[in-house]
């Protein structure tokens, strides 16, 4: 799911802010709510005869706009299950998967998940997509594709996989939507599917940036990772080391959090520090990017793990803690932990972990402050 807009301004998006900003040791710039029109056109455009009248419609007010992962929603791009297809068994796939799922990837790479989880799947998000309607909220959807279509580039040839995490591939930063360049060979043409959309925010007056994509050649990827047990994957972590290499700039959007002008990351199998150092020079000066860690075997997308869920305020995964934590609590921020997720021990869990998957509205791990707020916190699978 991604936040396409959000009800603009706000103090708590500033307070939060400010929070950030003692923490790392200056004032936050506050919030960047001006929409940017375009004012080149007319010295773009190309000479028209009499018998081809064109008037170019003048750019309205940006539909997007969003600087926090917790301000009121008003419109959100919602995945889509339809025709999700297990990826092949390639390395940073195995890098990202346990040991006993593998022989799944090696059977089924490249067809089809079951049926009945797909259709389970499709059910369970058209219903969070009424939901999210009667609470007046605009929902949109990618286009279905089929993702079981083989395509090959001159480094290497794959199936597709879904569309069913639009927070994976695009993250929006004040009025601009930024398209990640991924890092899976299996999510290589992912972004097909959410063009019409981009297209439109982009023809409405939202800024568009498609970050460089990776050739995905076998030199971004370490051939040799070993990894076969848990205690592997806690090593090489500790040490720094993933499956991903430094050869090219590569993330996913779902890596990075934003709280105002600051945004956090994480080094993980599928975003490297390339890809972060990209992201840092297109957004500054006005965003900040700040690395942080966790002990974590296998880090992939920092939203599984650590969540900015209000100002001040952050769930963070008790499996996986973050190894600055001190830092954010120095700074007066309330750190709360979900509940132990319900999923059976016997569920198949081909793309995530056991802790992965927790949706909760108790209050009684919240402080008093936000008890009386309407939090809904979703941790995506």
């Amino acid at each position: 799911m991604l936040r396409v807009r959000c009800l603009r301004g706000g103090s708590r998006g500033a307070e939060a802010a400010h929070l950030i900003g003692a923490m790392v040791g200056r004032t936050a710039s506050g919030w960047v709510s001006r929409a940017f029109r375009s004012t080149s056109s007319s010295a773009a455009a190309l000479p028209l005869t009499v018998d081809e009248p064109f008037t170019e419609p003048a750019p309205e007010e940006s539909p997007v706009c969003a600087h926090t992962e917790w301000d009121p929603l008003e419109e959100v791009i919602v995945g889509r299950a339809e025709n999700a297809c297990v990826p092949p068994f390639t390395v940073e796939v195995k890098a990202n998967t346990y040991e006993k799922y593998w022989p799944f990837y090696q059977q089924f790479g490249g067809q089809t998940f079951p049926k009945d989880h797909v259709k389970k799947a499709v059910a369970e998000i058209e219903e969070m997509c009424n939901i999210l309607q009667h609470e007046g909220v605009t929902v949109r959807r990618p286009e279905p594709i089929d993702w079981s279509v083989e395509y090959k580039t001159p480094d290497f040839t794959s199936t597709g996989m879904y569309a069913a995490m639009p927070r994976d591939i695009l993250i929006v930063v004040g009025n601009e939507i930024i398209e990640a360049p991924m890092a899976w060979r299996a999510r290589f043409f992912e972004y097909r599917a959410y063009r019409p959309l981009i297209k439109e925010y982009f023809r409405r007056g939202a800024k568009w940036t498609t970050a460089p994509k990776p050739t995905m050649s076998d030199e971004l990827y370490d051939q040799d990772y070993p990894i076969r047990t848990v205690e592997d994957r806690h090593k090489l972590a500790a040490q720094g080391k993933f499956v991903t290499t430094e050869f090219e700039p590569c993330f996913d959007a779902a890596d990075f959090i934003r709280a105002g002008t600051d945004i956090f990351v994480q080094r993980s199998q599928v975003t490297n520090f390339m890809g972060i150092e990209w992201m840092r020079r297109h957004l500054a000066p006005t965003y900040k990017i700040h690395i942080i860690s966790f002990k974590d075997p296998n880090p992939m997308h920092i939203d599984a793990t650590f969540n900015i869920i209000g100002p001040g305020l952050v769930l963070s995964n008790p499996d996986r803690p973050c190894r600055q934590i001190e830092m954010f609590k120095k700074a007066g921020w309330t750190v709360v932990t979900p509940p132990a997720p319900l999923i059976p021990d016997n569920h198949p869990l081909w793309m995530s972990s056991h802790t992965h998957t927790t949706t909760t509205t108790e209050e009684e791990f919240l402080p008093p402050v936000y008890q009386n707020e309407k939090i809904i916190i979703i941790i995506k699978t």
